[in-house]
Formats: structure tokens, sequence, C-alpha cells
């Protein structure tokens, strides 16, 4: 659902003593029963926004059909979903659910973690063994106690290190999943570094040979790198990732084409038009009306 705006809109998980630090357990039968409070189903109608913070989701029970920048999950119980705080999302419906949600902001993340939560996104939801779970569920339910602890001594401590305890727990199993038995290719290093730049610079940098110079690589090298580990050149990356973000604020800002074109740094609105219909197969106003139905 599209909700008119400039921009795309940003939630603040409820955070009444200024930890940095939101955590919760709520049930509900579907979204009409959802807590009205709950950032994700907010009053005023559920529409795609973000989050102020790192989002994770363990769906202890029940399913829930999510849209996470364009892709639309069908989530059932038990699970975890990472939302990092560019992703616009929404949930589209649910069914007998009981989910622990927590939001974490960028630092009072354990530099460690954050680290491997940049390396992770995008990432799918992620299903756990029953073992795995319970340990996941009984420790959440630990730090929503710690939560509640608001007059100790060491709340904000014990909170912050007790919520990274459990990010760790939901995290370890989608990286193990990941996890390679062969040695990591020089290509995957190349790759990865690449990939973080991308994410730090997309809006203002979209020369292949500029991510070279930030590796001291040259541009073939690069891109025989990066073509190896993903079968798409460095431009290809580039772009997708310009008109991801582009996707998102025509769907939901009002900003003009041409507003968005310079936002992502484009001058040259013809060009960024060309671009986005090659991308997409559609034009951005194509794009646009069909998304806003």
């Amino acid at each position: 659902m599209r909700k008119k705006s400039k921009s795309i809109p940003v939630y603040t998980m409820s955070d009444d003593f200024g930890t940095g630090i939101s955590i919760e357990r709520m049930s509900f039968k579907d979204l009409r029963e959802a807590p009205k409070a709950t950032a994700d189903l907010p009053e005023d109608g559920r529409h795609s926004h973000r989050h102020d913070g790192h989002s994770f989701f363990l769906l202890e029970k029940g399913r829930i059909t999510l849209e996470i920048d364009f892709q639309q999950y069908l989530v059932e119980a038990p699970s975890v979903t990472y939302v990092h705080p560019d992703q616009v999302h929404y949930a589209r419906a649910a069914e007998d659910v009981t989910v622990g949600s927590l939001s974490v902001t960028e630092e009072k993340l354990n530099p460690d973690y954050l680290k491997l939560l940049l390396e992770m996104t995008p990432a799918k939801p992620w299903l756990l063994e029953e073992e795995t779970f319970s340990m996941i569920q009984e420790t959440m339910s630990l730090c929503i106690k710690v939560s509640k602890l608001k007059k100790d001594r060491l709340y904000h401590s014990f909170l912050k290190d007790s919520c990274n305890a459990l990010i760790a727990l939901m995290i370890s199993p989608y990286l193990d999943s990941k996890r390679s038995k062969d040695k990591i290719s020089r290509f995957d290093t190349v790759t990865k570094a690449f990939r973080e730049n991308l994410e730090r610079n997309y809006n203002v940098e979209r020369s292949p040979a500029a991510y070279a110079r930030e590796l001291n690589l040259t541009p073939s090298y690069l891109n025989e790198c990066v073509r190896s580990a993903t079968g798409h050149s460095v431009s290809h990356h580039i772009q997708h990732r310009v008109i991801l973000e582009a996707k998102r604020l025509l769907y939901h800002s009002d900003k003009s084409v041409k507003e968005i074109a310079v936002t992502l740094g484009y001058d040259d609105y013809p060009y960024f038009s060309r671009l986005f219909s090659k991308i997409t197969g559609m034009t951005a106003l194509a794009f646009r009306n069909k998304n806003s139905e």
C-alpha cells in the first residue's frame, strides 16, 4: 500500500528510556487484531516504511506474508527475519501469529555483528531447527524481562549486552548455512569488498574504474573477480543498486522522477529514464502507476 509522502517514512521503534533498543513479543490472529503500537502496523495504515534501527523478527507461531524491497516472502514459524534500516518493507497478511521483535540502533550493535549484518544484506528469512529455536526463544524471553528492569543501575549495559547475545544467536544459523566448506577465493574476497564500497557510495559514484581504484585494482581485474563470483559485471551491480533505490522512492514517495534522478546523482534526466527502463522493462512512471493501484 502506498502512502503519499515526499520521502519514505522511517518508523522509530518504541524506546522510552533512550537505550536505542526496543524489544517486545506480541500475538494476534490477523493484521486487524495486531497491536496498533506495533511499528510495522501503524495506526494510520499498513504501508511501506523503513525502521531507524536494525530489526529482527522471531516468528514463534503462525505465518506472515512480508514484502521486503519488492520481494514477497511467506514466512512460517519457527524462523528469523532480519531487516536492514535501508530496506523498505511491510506486512501483507498474518495468520495466528506470535512474534518477538527486536530493533537496535547502529551504535548499540556489537561492531563485529554489525559488520556481519552488512555482509548479509539482503537476507531472506531463514527457518530454525527446533533446538536452535528453543534457545533463541528462551533468550528472547530473558531480554524482554531485562527490558523491564528500568530501575536497575546496570540497566542500559545489561539490556545492550543481552540483546547483542540474542542477535548473535539469531544470525548464527544463517551464517552457518552460507559458510562454504572450501576456502574463500580471492574472487569472493574482492567481490565482498566491492559490495561494501558500493553500498556506501552508490548514489555518488557509478564508475567501475573508481571502485577499482578504491581497492587498488585494475578495472579489468575487478570486473573479472565480480563476474566470476556473481555472474554479473561491476556495471550491472552498480546500476541495479541505483535502480533499487529509485524503485523505493517511486513506490512510496511523491518525488517526481526528475527529483529522484537528482537525488541519486543523475543530472542527465533522459539518461536516468533510459537506464530505469533498461533495468526494469518499464518506464519510471509506469512502475509508479502499477504499484499505486
